[in-house]
């Protein structure tokens, strides 16, 4: 045996690592090279110990393990098994090919479970990098998730041996089920929860928030609601993350991929993600950072989710500012001196603000207190080109005593998933409100008379570039939901009255 292959982060994606020894003339020495992190250092004496009491005999020269490439940082403790195997098998003719091992080794040669493995693996699949690897058996289940890769489970460093000896045959476990509702179209599976533990059907009045809560769920819009305090702004914003589309497995496994690297519990769910950072959130916390490694933040986690912003003007300007970039681009690039990461924030941005600094501007019941200067400083704190990058705009009124729920989330997420469904069909890899400009021409289609309609809202509006792609984008969500192919007078008109005025 002369390597095995291992692999470590590099940012967000994997890089594969060839595990390599040598037993040369000298000293007693173990030594670990190639730019090992303070676990992978500490790894030789979890290696020792665990090749010593499962029968090894350490011989009495320098034992050289290196991770290569050797330029690159190499974090984690999942290297034990591979470090160790490569030790115990360096004088045995095996051919181990492109198996990757990993796991992290007990005293006792028990081989363990870390979250690192799952994203680990995952890059090096979407890269198509691995077909094969051998990993703690208890991490079956959860990594047999990620399709293409046949998996050999191990309990034990000398189960490892003899299974890459041919002496023992590997233990396999069939994909776990993926829980909830799925729906196929075009060959391709969906899945999604049927679960509301917040329901619409808790919130009285308040229709148009709801529809333009409805269009905002099935393409993908941002969303941006005002209204007085305690109109229901917080409780419709909260409610649309279960009403959300059903999602690929291929969406499932990245959103855990992110929440692990993010340091959470993965749940093989597809429940897309909800992220609600505090207004007093820093703008490393919410957009990534870090000193030595750049680590994701929270657009990184409410990626294929939603991203809700409480007392919207109440953030940094830095971070309102910095908000414009994932918004438009659906990327974000977090560059340190020792790292470069970039990651997709493909979300659904939901925020709510109240319309002045007292909350009682547009209330009939409560007057306000607040002078023009305090509100024209509290509305210039959100800037043009950020409000621009809003598809949707809805000023809630106060509630009223005889308001009555109208719809229930159940009946609003069936919505959602027709309406999704007629976008994968029409061969949208996307949402309609992620759709980029050469999309937007390919699949939103206006009849002659919305045509009509749009050029004279252009001019009577002085709608910008982006602003009549947003129209477009909110139309064709609109009239995917009334199931029509093309975009029609209707469509538009409702698209143009979610537009923010002034």
């Amino acid at each position: 045996m002369k390597e095995l292959l291992c692999a470590t982060l590099d940012g967000l994606d994997a890089r594969v690592v060839h595990v390599e020894a040598t037993f040369t003339k000298g000293l007693p020495a173990f030594t670990v090279v190639g730019l090992g992190s303070t676990a992978i250092q500490e790894s030789k004496e979890r290696v020792k110990a665990a090749l010593l009491t499962n029968g090894f005999s350490f011989p009495p020269l320098k034992i050289t393990v290196n991770l290569s490439p050797s330029d690159i940082q190499k974090n984690g403790s999942h290297f034990d098994l591979s470090i160790a195997l490569v030790i115990a098998l360096q004088n045995e003719a095996i051919d181990t090919g492109d198996l990757f091992i990993f796991g992290e080794l007990g005293l006792d040669g028990t081989v363990k479970h870390t979250r690192t493995i799952f994203p680990l693996l995952l890059s090096l699949k979407n890269r198509g990098l691995v077909r094969k690897a051998m990993v703690p058996k208890a991490a079956l289940e959860e990594l047999s998730l990620i399709p293409g890769i046949a998996y050999i489970g191990v309990e034990t460093l000398s189960e490892a041996i003899a299974v890459l000896k041919k002496e023992k045959e590997p233990d396999t476990v069939a994909p776990a089920p993926i829980p909830g509702e799925k729906v196929e179209s075009g060959g391709v599976t969906y899945y999604y929860m049927a679960d509301y533990p917040e329901d619409f059907a808790d919130v009285k009045g308040q229709e148009v928030a709801k529809r333009a809560a409805l269009i905002a769920a099935a393409g993908f819009h941002n969303l941006l609601l005002e209204g007085s305090p305690g109109c229901g702004k917080s409780m419709i914003a909260k409610r649309i993350r279960h009403i959300l589309p059903p999602m690929r497995l291929e969406e499932i496994l990245q959103v855990n991929q992110y929440a692990l690297l993010g340091g959470e519990e993965p749940a093989f769910e597809p429940r897309r993600p909800f992220r609600s950072p505090h207004h007093s959130a820093s703008k490393p916390s919410i957009f990534g950072g870090g000193t030595n490694q750049a680590k994701i933040g929270e657009v990184a986690l409410a990626h294929l989710g939603e991203l809700f912003f409480d007392e919207f003007p109440h953030f940094q300007k830095s971070v309102l500012e910095a908000l414009r970039e994932p918004l438009q681009d659906h990327r974000v690039l977090i560059s340190r001196v020792n790292a470069k990461v970039a990651y997709e924030t493909r979300f659904l941005f939901v925020a709510a603000q109240n319309p002045c600094p007292c909350g009682n501007l547009l209330s009939t019941l409560h007057p306000c207190r607040c002078s023009d200067l305090e509100i024209k400083r509290y509305k210039q704190r959100l800037s043009d080109p950020l409000l621009d990058r809003i598809d949707l705009y809805v000023q809630m009124q106060e509630s009223a005593p005889d308001d009555q729920p109208s719809v229930d989330s159940a009946s609003m997420h069936a919505q959602v998933i027709a309406a999704y469904l007629r976008q994968v069909e029409r061969g949208q890899h996307r949402p309609n409100g992620k759709l980029e400009e050469r999309e937007v021409e390919a699949y939103c289609q206006l009849d002659p008379e919305a045509e009509g309609v749009l050029l004279k809202a252009v001019h009577r509006f002085g709608l910008s570039h982006r602003s009549v792609a947003n129209v477009k984008k909110v139309a064709r969500t609109v009239a995917d939901l009334e199931g029509a192919d093309t975009i029609g007078k209707s469509h538009l008109l409702e698209a143009l009255s979610y537009r923010r005025r002034g």
